[in-house]
C-alpha cells in the first residue's frame, strides 16, 4: 500500500523516473533557484480545519507572501491587505478542551474561538510577546521582556510581575556602626526613618488591595542578567533563570569587510573561539508574587552533578578534577522551552544540561520548594545530542513525556511520577517532532522505520501499543494536526521536488496533494535519479548509506572517473528521500554524469538519522572514521560500478571542506584532486557550542584538537587542491583558510590555489559566486581526472 500511495503522488508531480536525463549546464545549475519554483516554506492550519495557510518566496524578491487554500484542493489565494489581520500562525497553543487557540502575531497576542471563529486581539503594541500560555481560569499569560501579564475575559489585562536586574532601592542598608550610632543618638533621624517605613507599608497594602495597580517590581540584583522566566497558570509563582553579569564571554573576533558602500574597510564583531571561556552557568529562582519572596533553587539533587566525567583528561593535562557541583545551564542550546508548568500549576518541569555537555536532566519543582526532584537523567561519555530534547506534560498533569536517546536511538517515553520511563517506541530508528493529538490519546511524530532516509508521520497511543505509519510519502519534512484532530497537514518533498503540501486523514489513508510550485521548465526536465545504496564498511561500521549517481547502463569495459561529495555540518543527513539541502550540487552531479563521471554522496559516520553510536563515532577523533567511510565508498565504486581508482576526486563545503582537507592531507594519492569550500582548517578557531561537544575544550583535551585539525597534517598534501571561502563568513572564519594557506606556503606545497569571495558569508547567496566557484571545481576535476579529454 505504501508504495502505491507514494507512486500516486510522484506521478501527480510529474516525475519521469525512467526518461533520459535532460542535459544541464553549469550556468543553469548555479542560477538563482527561482527558476526551479520556490518551495512551500512554512504551513499551518486555519482555525476551521478546512483551510491551509502557507508562505512562499516571491520570484525575484526576498519578500514572502502568505497564501490560503482549501484542504480539499483548489487554487490558492494570496492573503493581502486587511485580510492579513485574520491570519492564524503556525505556532499556536490550545486550551484544555480544545475550544480556543491562542498565538502571537507581529508581537501581539490573539485568541481564537474554535466554535465561532471569532478572533480577539488581546494585546496592542509593538513589543514582542513571549511565553504565551493558557491560565487555568480560561485566561492567558505572557511576558514582554520579563514583565508578565495576565488576561481574563472578566478582568481584562493586568500586569502581574516585573523582573528587574537592579538593586532593590528599598532594601535594608548594609550594617554599619556609624549609621547605628547616628540612629541611636538622634531622635529626628529615627522618626524620619519610621515615617518612610510607614509610607512604604501603606503603598504595599494599597497595591495588594487594588487590582488595577501594576505589580511591584521584583529586584534580582544588579549583578545578574535575566535569561528566561515562566509564570504558573494561576499567575502566583514565577520561575526565573539568570546568569552572572560578570561572566567573562572571552575575546571575540573582529572580521574585516572589504567591499562596502562607504568605500572604507569596515569591521564586524564576531563570536569567540572554542574554550576561550566556558558558557556561564545559570541559576534558577522561584518568586512568590504575592509576597515578592525570591528563593534560589538548588541543583544538588541532580544525579551525577558532583561527579567530574572529565577528571582523567584534566589529570593528563595537569589540572585538578572539579570539586563540588558541575556548572549547569537551564535548557541552553536545545531550542525549545526549558520550563513547563502543568495545567493546574502544582508542578513545573525543568530541563537542564551540564556545561561540559555530558548530562541532561529533567526535574520537577513544586511551588514553595527550593529543591528539584529528578525525574530523568540522560548521560553520555561523549556528548548529549542537541536534537531530540522535546518534553512536556500529559493531560493528567502528573505524567511527563519526553524524547531520549537512552536506548541508543531517539525514542518517545512517558513517565508517571518517579516510576521508570515507559518506552512508547523502540528499535534501530529515530522518533522526532512529537505532538499530542487533540484529545490527548495518542502521539504523532516523525519516524524513519523503513530505512534511515525514509521519513513518515507515525502515531502511537499514549498508553502504549503498536506504532502505525500514517503517511506513505517517503520524504516528509514536517507536519501539523488540524484543530479538530481529524487531518494531518504534511510538508513533503522528493529528490527533485522542493517542499510541497499534502493532507492525510489522521487515521491514515490516501494522501491528497495540494500544491506543486515547480516551474513548467523544471517539471519538463528529467533527472539522474539517485540510487540509495549500502556501502559495506571494512572498518567496523557495518554499512554506510550513500546516494549513487551514474548512467542508467554502464558501458562494458569502461572505467569511469569518480567524484565523491561530502555534506556539511557533520551532524546532517543528505542520503534521504527528501529534496536535498544541496540541490545545486545535485544538479552539478547530473552535469558530471552526463560528462562521463560517476558520483557518490555518503552519510559518513557522525551523520544524523542513524542513532547515538553513529553520531558519536567521531568523539575526540574528527576526520578519521569519516575518511575510512569514504575509502570504503571508493572501494565500492571500483568493485561495483566500474570506477577508476586512479581518477578519483572529492569535494564539499564546511564540514565537507574539512573532510576534503583530511582526505588529501592524511591519505595522499587516494584522491587526485579535492575542492575544500568554506572549510575548517583548525578546530581551535571554531565555535564553542559545536566543537566542545565533540572535542571537549583545548585546555583539557589538546590531543583531540591535534588529532582532528587538518592544519597539523598539511605536510601530506601532494595532490591538487582548490580552496574557496567567503571573506564575510561569520561561521567558519575566512581566517581559517588564510592560516591554512600560510602553512602550505611554509611547506612549499604546489598544485593548490585559493579563491576568496568578498561578499559571501558561510551560505552563499549570489548566483555569480556559485557559478564562479563551481566553474573552478568543474575545471579542476576535468584537468585532473579527465586530462586527455
Amino acid at each position: 500500500m505504501k508504495r502505491l500511495l507514494s507512486l500516486s503522488l510522484l506521478l501527480a508531480l510529474g516525475t519521469a523516473a525512467h526518461a533520459a536525463p535532460t542535459p544541464i549546464t553549469l550556468e543553469q545549475a548555479m542560477a538563482e533557484p527561482d527558476w526551479i519554483g520556490n518551495p512551500v516554506e512554512s504551513a499551518w492550519w486555519a482555525w476551521d480545519s478546512r483551510h491551509i495557510q502557507y508562505t512562499q518566496k516571491r520570484d525575484g524578491s526576498p519578500v514572502r507572501d502568505t497564501f490560503q487554500l482549501a484542504s480539499d484542493g483548489g487554487a490558492a489565494t494570496r492573503i493581502d491587505g486587511p485580510a492579513r489581520g485574520d491570519l492564524d500562525t503556525a505556532q499556536r497553543i490550545h486550551n484544555a478542551d480544545n475550544t480556543q487557540l491562542a498565538f502571537v502575531r507581529d508581537g501581539n497576542v490573539f485568541l481564537r474561538d474554535l466554535r465561532s471563529g471569532v478572533l480577539q486581539q488581546i494585546s496592542h503594541g509593538n513589543d514582542n510577546a513571549r511565553g504565551l500560555a493558557f491560565s487555568h481560569n480560561g485566561g492567558l499569560v505572557w511576558h514582554v521582556n520579563h514583565t508578565w501579564y495576565h488576561w481574563t475575559p472578566a478582568a481584562g489585562t493586568r500586569q502581574v510581575a516585573q523582573l528587574r536586574s537592579e538593586k532593590d532601592p528599598d532594601a535594608a542598608p548594609v550594617s554599619n556602626s556609624l549609621r547605628e550610632q547616628q540612629l541611636a543618638t538622634l531622635e529626628t533621624l529615627r522618626r524620619d526613618r519610621a515615617n518612610r517605613e510607614a509610607l512604604k507599608q501603606q503603598a504595599a497594602a494599597w497595591r495588594a488591595a487594588d487590582p488595577t495597580r501594576p505589580a511591584a517590581p521584583v529586584y534580582l540584583g544588579e549583578d545578574v542578567v535575566i535569561l528566561d522566566s515562566a509564570l504558573s497558570p494561576d499567575a502566583d509563582i514565577l520561575l526565573v533563570v539568570t546568569r552572572s553579569k560578570k561572566a567573562e564571554a572571552g575575546q571575540g573576533g573582529r572580521m574585516p569587510l572589504y567591499v562596502t558602500e562607504s568605500g572604507y574597510e569596515e569591521f564586524e564583531n564576531v563570536r569567540t573561539r572554542v574554550g576561550r571561556n566556558d558558557p556561564a552557568p545559570h541559576r534558577l529562582w522561584q518568586v512568590e508574587l504575592a509576597s515578592g519572596k525570591v528563593s534560589p533553587v538548588s541543583f544538588d539533587a541532580l544525579p551525577g552533578i558532583a561527579t567530574d566525567p572529565l577528571a582523567e583528561l584534566r589529570k593528563a593535562a595537569g589540572k585538578d578534577a572539579l570539586t563540588g557541583n558541575r556548572d549547569v545551564q537551564v535548557g541552553a542550546g536545545f531550542g525549545a522551552p526549558s520550563m513547563l508548568w502543568n495545567a493546574d500549576g502544582s508542578s513545573a518541569a525543568v530541563m537542564l544540561r551540564s556545561v561540559d555537555n555530558k548530562d541532561r536532566w529533567i526535574a520537577t519543582l513544586t511551588p514553595g520548594s527550593d529543591t528539584l526532584s529528578p525525574r530523568h537523567r540522560l548521560t553520555d561519555p561523549a556528548w548529549i545530542n542537541w536534537n531530540y530534547n522535546d518534553f512536556g506534560w500529559l493531560a493528567d498533569g502528573r505524567t511527563l513525556w519526553m524524547l531520549s536517546e537512552q536506548s541508543g536511538y531517539s525514542h518517545l517515553y512517558t513517565q508517571a511520577g518517579n516510576a521508570r520511563p515507559q518506552a512508547l517506541t523502540g528499535g534501530n530508528w529515530e522518533a522526532s517532532m512529537p505532538v499530542l493529538s487533540a484529545d490527548g490519546s495518542s502521539f504523532y511524530f516523525l519516524c524513519n522505520q523503513a530505512w534511515p532516509g525514509d521519513y513518515e508521520v507515525c502515531t502511537v497511543p499514549v498508553q502504549g501499543g503498536a506504532v502505525r505509519e500514517v503517511t506513505a510519502l517517503d520524504g516528509v519534512e514536517d507536519f501539523s494536526l488540524s484543530p479538530d484532530g481529524n487531518q494531518v497537514l504534511v510538508r513533503f518533498s522528493a529528490s527533485y521536488t522542493p517542499q510541497q503540501l499534502a493532507v492525510v486523514p489522521a487515521a491514515g489513508g490516501q494522501a491528497r496533494q495540494l500544491t506543486d510550485t515547480r516551474s513548467a521548465e523544471f517539471k519538463a526536465r528529467s533527472w539522474v535519479q539517485p540510487q540509495m545504496v549500502k556501502v559495506p564498511s571494512k572498518h567496523g561500521a557495518g554499512h554506510i548509506w550513500a546516494k549513487y549517481y551514474g548512467p542508467e547502463t554502464l558501458e562494458p569495459g569502461r572505467q569511469y572517473p569518480i567524484v565523491m561529495f561530502v555534506h556539511g555540518a557533520g551532524y546532517l543527513q543528505n542520503v534521504h528521500a527528501r529534496y536535498p539541502t544541496y540541490f545545486r550540487e545535485q544538479m552539478f552531479h547530473n552535469l558530471l554524469v552526463q560528462e562521463g563521471y560517476i558520483v557518490l554522496d555518503m552519510d559518513f559516520r557522525a551523520s544524523e538519522g542513524y542513532g547515538r553510536n553513529w553520531r558519536t563515532a567521531i568523539y575526540r577523533n574528527m576526520g578519521h572514521p569519516e575518511l575510512e567511510d569514504y575509502q570504503d565508498g571508493l572501494d565500492w565504486l571500483v568493485e561495483n560500478k566500474q570506477g577508476d581508482r586512479e581518477r578519483a576526486g572529492i569535494y564539499g563545503g564546511s564540514y565537507g571542506g574539512f573532510l576534503t582537507f583530511m582526505a588529501l592531507f592524511r591519505s595522499p594519492g587516494t584522491f587526485k584532486a579535492g575542492a575544500a569550500l568554506r572549510p575548517v582548517g583548525d578546530w581551535m578557531q571554531y565555535n564553542h557550542a559545536y566543537t566542545s561537544n565533540i572535542l571537549n575544550t583545548p585546555d583539557i583535551d589538546p590531543q583531540a584538537y591535534r588529532t582532528s585539525s587538518p592544519i597539523h597534517y598539511a605536510e601530506g598534501l601532494q595532490d591538487h587542491l582548490f580552496i574557496g571561502h567567503g571573506m564575510m563568513d561569520d561561521n567558519v572564519f575566512f581566517q581559517d583558510s588564510v592560516n591554512l594557506s600560510q602553512r602550505l606556503i611554509e611547506l612549499r606545497k604546489d598544485h593548490w590555489n585559493m579563491t576568496a569571495y568578498p561578499l559571501e558569508r558561510h551560505g552563499y547567496t549570489r548566483s555569480d559566486s556559485w557559478f564562479d566557484q563551481y566553474r573552478r571545481i568543474h575545471k579542476l576535476f576535468k584537468q585532473t581526472l579527465k586530462p586527455n579529454e
